[in-house]
């Protein structure tokens, strides 16, 4: 039980940072939006940092949503195993 209500925990921060990014980068890129758009319509380069800011936050939100997690712990377990069973062979 405790275990799991540290887990769901961990979790819930995590989905916590993830909104909060989330928001910020909205605030942010609306606010650089406008600035471009004021200072030099001719080259948008707000692109860029909307960019890289986006895939940090979709790296982020997959690390979030998916069941595992990219390095979870059921990860680790199965490459254990499958290190394991090239031993043997």
């Amino acid at each position: 039980m405790d275990e799991n209500y540290t887990q769901a925990k961990r979790r819930m921060h995590q989905l916590k940072a993830f909104y909060k990014n989330l928001i910020s980068y909205i605030i942010v890129m609306i606010f650089l939006v406008v600035i471009n758009y004021f200072t030099s319509p001719n080259f948008w380069w707000v692109i860029f940092p909307a960019l890289v800011w986006g895939i940090f936050l979709v790296i982020q939100g997959v690390g979030v949503y998916s069941k595992r997690g990219l390095f979870s712990k059921e990860w680790e377990d199965k490459k254990i195993e499958e290190y394991m069973d090239e031993k043997e062979e």
